[in-house]
């Protein structure tokens, strides 16, 4: 049976000024899937990823979600449609607590449910290993425990889609052995689109790799493909 295709966009692009950042890009992201974006520093990642969760409008192109043009649709009625996403710099509530942040996201779902909400916050940040952390002020927290905490957010809201922006980005190598964890989990239930530099991450998570370079994809297959491949390694992982 083929996959269902969750997310696709074709012929997507976006200008600033006279600067072309995404030209014309066709992708399609199958449901189940772990996909990881890679490509080097101002090849179009993030704003590629801004366009598909409405942070930043296309100039031309379209966005599709379950089927659904979404390309219009501003960015907070694309996440009540199921997508969630993470930042490359972190976006919390600094002056909230850790348990509150996260019951912010939840809340979005369940809606104010007493102890069904509280039970649902705990459950998150013990996935993230943040459950010991609950009353602390989210500003406080160490710059690797701020990224898990918005992974958290994320989660919280049960996704149909999560995407997140360079995830590892600050995390100690025993963070990041949790984090490739706890994706593989989050894969069994949510599609996961991911930004990653760490390459070593993006080899031990991603079902296939897609490769951008001046805001056009040059490549996309799995990851040994990748690797291989002899234009990716020109432009992004040298060799």
């Amino acid at each position: 049976m083929a996959a269902v295709t969750l997310l696709s966009t074709r012929g997507l692009c976006r200008n600033f000024g006279g600067l072309q950042a995404v030209q014309n890009v066709d992708f399609d992201l199958p449901q189940g899937e772990i996909r990881a974006l890679i490509g080097p520093n101002g090849a179009g990642k993030t704003t590629f990823v801004s366009m598909l969760c409405g942070r930043i409008a296309a100039s031309s192109g379209t966005v599709s979600f379950q089927g659904r043009d979404v390309t219009a649709l501003p960015a907070h009625r694309r996440i009540s449609l199921g997508m969630a996403y993470t930042f490359q710099i972190t976006s919390i509530f600094e002056n909230l607590t850790v348990f509150e942040n996260v019951a912010l996201a939840v809340q979005h779902r369940l809606g104010r449910a007493g102890k069904q909400l509280k039970t649902a916050v705990m459950e998150t940040l013990t996935r993230v290993g943040l459950e010991g952390r609950a009353e602390q002020v989210a500003g406080d927290l160490a710059y690797g425990h701020q990224r898990l905490l918005e992974i958290a957010m994320g989660l919280g809201q049960e996704p149909k889609l999560l995407i997140l922006d360079e995830p590892t980005q600050g995390l100690s190598d025993a963070e990041i052995k949790a984090f490739i964890a706890l994706i593989r989990e989050v894969s069994a239930t949510t599609t996961v689109l991911l930004i990653e530099h760490n390459i070593s991450v993006v080899m031990a998570l991603a079902d296939s790799i897609t490769v951008l370079n001046f805001g056009e994809i040059i490549a996309q297959g799995t990851p040994d493909e990748i690797h291989a491949n002899k234009a990716v390694q020109a432009a992004y992982l040298g060799g």
